[in-house]
């Protein structure tokens, strides 16, 4: 006979798993500025971003187990559709508007998760949002350089190393 899951738990899992979809998205986003950087010779950029993109496999991962710990099954649905054709100048205000929007629904999974009285979840949002934050950072920051600085900024960081 199954066991029917209660409300609350129901909804706990629906925003881990919708987390994990986002971060899904999120590494296969990533992982194309990677391969895209690399191919255009900006080494460091390509490198700091695939670092970026593993995060999100350690998130994705993070959130699957808590869903399983839940007796829930995890996604694997990718959210965010994965925009390609990319210049450099496009990489860092794609990758400041989705991690804009992971902190923000973040914050409300964690208080979903709180509301339904689950703080071990609501935790694990915590932490999560702190590396999405620090993931903000570095993309507005690089953002805000290639803006303002421009082309030389870009032949500065031209051939400068290898992405691994």
């Amino acid at each position: 006979m199954a066991v029917k899951m209660d409300a609350k738990k129901k909804k706990v899992i629906d925003v881990l798993n919708k987390a994990r979809a986002m971060e899904l998205g999120a590494i296969s986003q990533y992982m194309d500025q990677h391969y895209l950087l690399d191919d255009l010779d900006y080494g460091r950029l390509a490198k700091k971003i695939k670092k970026i993109a593993i995060d999100e496999m350690r998130h994705a991962e993070k959130l699957a187990e808590r869903v399983k710990e839940l007796d829930g099954m995890p996604t694997h649905e990718h959210l965010g559709g994965m925009k390609k054709s990319q210049t450099v100048n496009d990489v860092y205000p794609i990758a400041v508007a989705m991690e804009d929007d992971t902190i923000e629904k973040y914050n409300d999974f964690m208080n979903v998760c709180r509301d339904c009285g689950d703080n071990v979840s609501a935790e694990l949002f915590k932490k999560l949002l702190l590396e999405e934050q620090d993931h903000y950072n570095y993309f507005d920051d690089e953002e805000r350089h290639i803006k303002t600085l421009g082309n030389a900024y870009l032949a500065e960081l031209a051939g400068s190393g290898e992405a691994d």
